[in-house]
């Protein structure tokens, strides 16, 4: 599946009167799901589709470059909500809304959402109307969670996750948004060159960052700084190769391939073009 950022074409539905329209991204993974709630921005009035992104590195990119009023973002997109926390970190007039899976109607779940900064909380499987009222609510009261997840908000208890972690500890976030993406695009099989195009840096910032992240995780080199974050929780499989075995209780499956992200429209002055391998850090 290619991973990209891709803008949305402008609907021409006009908010109600004296009030202004929002645009809204999703972060998600699966087509189908997004089309969707395409659909469903599209047809809700004071709403506009912005576009979507289906990595993390194109998802923060999507919010740098277009700059959404809100994103909605799947749960198995970011289970230890390391991309909300970075997310509003880097823009904190940002609204985020997690649709939040079955799998992860947790009060751990939950409230690592809340302290990460997201607004809203909602079933993925809720109707579509719920949904829009959700989007609404988060934007105007900046909290709201759905009435199906309100009881597993009172007073969490401490529980340690199925790996034996504490979900504080595995909440932990030690690298910065580009150095995230650099990671992430690092795990799909990028060198230097190929990450400098598709974030719009140099090749020398690039081999900063690369450096910083091996010294934060106490890593030897590329692949040892991937398998740690593998199984810390940093970096996540995707969620339709969450079967795969485990290693230390976290998912260990391998990197996903890289297609390059396609850039929205305005672009930076140099496109997102295929190239040859660099040379490591």
């Amino acid at each position: 599946m290619a991973h990209s950022i891709e803008r949305g074409r402008p609907t021409g539905s006009p908010g109600p009167a004296g009030t202004r329209t929002l645009t809204v991204a999703a972060l998600d993974p699966v087509p189908l799901f997004r089309e969707g709630l395409n659909v469903l921005i599209s047809k809700t009035p004071g709403l506009q589709w912005a576009g979507h992104a289906s990595s993390h590195h194109a998802s923060l990119q999507l919010c740098e470059q277009l700059r959404p009023n809100i994103v909605i973002l799947d749960s198995g997109f970011d289970p230890h909500c390391h991309l909300v926390r970075l997310l509003r970190d880097g823009e904190t007039t940002l609204v985020v809304v997690v649709l939040v899976r079955d799998a992860h109607r947790t009060p751990q779940f939950l409230s690592a959402a809340a302290a990460a900064g997201a607004h809203a909380t909602v079933p993925r499987t809720a109707e579509p109307r719920r949904l829009a009222e959700a989007i609404r609510r988060a934007h105007i009261d900046r909290r709201y969670t759905d009435p199906a997840l309100a009881a597993l908000t009172a007073r969490p208890k401490r529980q340690s996750s199925a790996d034996g972690t504490d979900p504080a500890v595995r909440q932990q976030m030690p690298l910065s948004r580009r150095e995230y993406q650099v990671l992430q695009l690092v795990a799909e099989g990028l060198e230097n060159s190929a990450i400098a195009k598709t974030l719009f840096l140099s090749v020398e910032t690039v081999r900063t960052h690369v450096k910083s992240i091996l010294r934060k995780l106490s890593a030897r080199d590329r692949t040892h700084a991937v398998t740690k974050a593998f199984r810390s929780g940093i970096l996540i499989p995707r969620p339709e190769e969450s079967t795969a075995p485990s290693v230390d209780g976290a998912a260990a499956a391998p990197p996903p391939q890289h297609t390059p992200a396609t850039a929205p429209a305005p672009q930076p002055p140099s496109g997102v073009q295929p190239t040859s391998p660099g040379a490591p850090a």
